[in-house]
């Protein structure tokens, strides 16, 4: 499992090399934003990348790392690698977006596409490794990605003590369970997943993980299942899905009255709360996710 004591210990590790992102209030949406989109590489997954990476040994860092994602947490990687000196590879896959394959490439890693989905992505994975033997650093499924993760509840918390929900936006649920690790205790920690991309909802309810079909806008989010670790560790929380017609609604908010340019991933949390299906007094809503497509973004702010 994932404690507290293990995000002050992935804040200590990180230390100086991240910017502390902002909480900008909105009395449109009715709650802070933590705006993680201005993070190092455009999401949280800096954190958890970064915080792994300080914690590889020398072999490991002589031999690389592997991950897989569809984008931010590629991206991520690629960086925190690229600062440690440490060789990266990527498995996507060749529907992920143009655009953050390409960033992942800019940051200086080798990408393979062999897969054409997130379900084949994986077990070219299994491959690589085998092949490799690099040290895989696991989008959602590893305690040291989710302490670096939980890092913006430290923040959260430290900028803003009277909040009382902290509403998140879930993939493969890395997240909300370095969110829960951090404060849970003391905050209500509110997972948010669209309907059509529900892996940590599925793992909730079936009590493990299960394969699921995401389709999602959202493709931030669409993680094909959600780690066992954070299935664990967020039994028992709050949980909201909203619909893609809810997504969209938040993200052309979040364009002109919010002037965020986030991704689809990035708005989930904020149409919970326009959507009317989490009260609170005095919310938070992470909005991360900052590379989002042209072709995206002006195809939902067309459709009104």
């Amino acid at each position: 499992m994932v404690d507290r004591a293990d995000v002050l210990a992935a804040r200590e590790r990180i230390g100086g090399r991240l910017p502390r992102t902002p909480l900008l209030a909105s009395r449109t949406i009715g709650a802070g934003l933590k705006c993680e989109l201005f993070q190092r590489t455009g999401s949280f997954k800096a954190r958890g990348a970064l915080n792994k990476m300080a914690t590889l040994t020398d072999e490991e860092k002589a031999v690389g790392v592997i991950a897989i994602s569809a984008g931010n947490h590629a991206q991520a990687v690629a960086y925190a690698a690229a600062e440690q000196g440490v060789d990266a590879l990527v498995v996507m896959w060749r529907t992920a977006s143009e655009q953050k394959i390409a960033a992942t490439i800019g940051y200086g890693a080798a990408v393979d596409l062999t897969a054409l989905g997130p379900a084949e992505a994986f077990t070219r994975l299994d491959e690589l490794l085998a092949e490799t033997g690099r040290t895989l650093v696991h989008p959602f499924d590893d305690p040291i990605v989710i302490a670096g993760a939980g890092t913006v509840g430290l923040e959260i918390e430290e900028d803003e003590p009277d909040v009382d929900a902290v509403i998140v936006p879930v993939g493969g649920g890395g997240l909300v369970s370095g969110i829960v690790a951090a404060i849970g205790d003391r905050v209500r920690v509110i997972a948010v997943e669209p309907e059509q991309s529900t892996a940590l909802y599925s793992a909730l309810a079936a009590g493990a993980p299960v394969p699921v079909s995401p389709t999602s806008i959202a493709d931030g989010l669409n993680a094909p299942f959600a780690g066992a670790l954070p299935t664990e560790i967020c039994r028992g929380i709050e949980h909201v899905l909203v619909t893609e017609s809810e997504i969209e609604d938040a993200f052309r908010l979040l364009y002109s009255r919010a002037k965020l340019a986030c991704e689809p991933a990035a708005a989930v949390g904020v149409a919970a709360l326009l959507a009317g299906k989490v009260e609170a007094r005095r919310p938070i809503v992470i909005v991360s996710g900052g590379n989002v497509a042209g072709s995206t973004a002006s195809g939902i702010l067309g459709r009104r």
